[in-house]
């Protein structure tokens, strides 16, 4: 069974050592500084550099669909013999918004709504990012389901740093 694996962007080293993971996505503002762990290779690590935000804000990178196209063709390619690292700065919106998607994208039978509860059961302080799975739900033809399942969820717990999590995948 493979499984991605959801930290903060200051858990990345220990959670990569800890989980033996060998792919790491990184959903990070262009400015914050990320050092790849040594046991994930070059050519396993996408950075995809946008912001934390829902909505066009001056000075900021709204996720847009070539974000999430990036995204899916590498979690598509991922052989899954080991697990898949997402992390961003906080652990709370972007990176569970990313093993979200990735659990829809590789799982296409599986129920929307389960999905997103799983998520909020494995981390109290989940808070995927709406705009990101809007994009996917409608890449991925899901007619609006993803999105409905994020906001039946809510809004997960108040944080500085969201709770690692690990999500199965069938």
């Amino acid at each position: 069974m493979s499984r991605i694996e959801v930290c903060a962007l200051s858990r990345i080293d220990e959670v990569a050592s800890s989980t033996g993971a060998r792919f790491m996505v990184t959903l990070i503002n262009d400015s914050s500084m990320v050092q790849r762990p040594e046991s994930i290779a070059p050519e396993r690590h996408l950075k995809l550099s946008m912001s934390d935000i829902t909505a066009p804000l001056e000075g900021h990178v709204l996720p847009e669909e070539s974000h999430v196209t990036q995204f899916l063709a590498f979690v598509r390619a991922w052989d899954r013999a080991q697990p898949l690292l997402i992390h961003c700065y906080a652990g709370v919106s972007r990176s569970t918004a990313g093993a979200y998607i990735a659990a829809c994208a590789l799982q296409p039978e599986a129920c929307e709504q389960e999905l997103a509860q799983s998520i909020r059961a494995l981390s109290p302080t989940a808070t995927p990012n709406a705009r990101l799975v809007a994009v996917a739900d409608d890449l991925l033809g899901r007619q609006g389901r993803m999105s409905a399942a994020i906001a039946a969820i809510g809004r997960g717990a108040d944080c500085f740093e969201g709770v690692p999590f690990a999500l199965a995948l069938d």
